[in-house]
């Protein structure tokens, strides 16, 4: 890398603390996630003001095996019935780690005991994944590395800046005729 690059200047990110998505219900949300997925209930948090601004929020968070958080607000203030349909992966996901390909095995009929529709598992090569909904609408993954996970994580790296190169090359087109296509922000 070059000194002019933002990776020389900054420390590397090791981790997040949390994520944080819009809930529904308090309740029905830590139903969900404490009770039929299992992750500890860590916060509960009422405000009634951010930065100075009134605003009644309860931000909760619930613990991963990390020690990392997966956290939602519930702000029924500003909520509006279009914050809770269920969107496409492509378009918003959380990807929680399942510790081996057996656990996905185990989580995938937990999640169908409890009447919660779950697709998979894909084979995604180095990983294999489950899909389902939680009751905010949002499309929840549980995944499993493979045997091949690594070697194929290392090989995918030493080819990624061409991949995505020969992509925005391929996808140009239909990027500019939908509008979507940005000019490059390369300072």
């Amino acid at each position: 890398m070059t000194s002019s690059s933002p990776r020389a200047a900054l420390p590397l990110l090791a981790n997040y603390h949390h994520v944080a998505f819009r809930c529904r219900d308090a309740e029905e949300t830590r139903h969900f996630y404490q009770d039929i997925l299992g992750l500890p209930l860590a916060a509960g948090l009422a405000f009634d003001e951010i930065a100075g601004t009134k605003l009644n929020y309860m931000h909760l968070f619930f613990q991963l095996g990390d020690g990392n958080y997966l956290a939602f607000f519930d702000a029924p203030d500003t909520a509006t019935e279009e914050h809770f349909k269920p969107k496409s992966g492509f378009n918003r996901h959380i990807a929680i780690e399942a510790p081996n390909l057996e656990a996905l095995g185990t989580y995938q009929q937990h999640l169908q005991q409890h009447g919660i529709r779950c697709d998979g598992p894909l084979d995604h090569g180095f990983v294999r994944s489950i899909y389902f909904y939680d009751p905010n609408g949002l499309n929840v993954e549980i995944t499993a590395r493979t045997p091949e996970h690594d070697s194929i994580m290392a090989h995918e790296f030493g080819q990624a800046a061409r991949e995505i190169k020969t992509w925005t090359q391929a996808t140009l087109a239909t990027k500019q005729a939908r509008g979507l296509h940005m000019e490059s922000t390369k300072a």
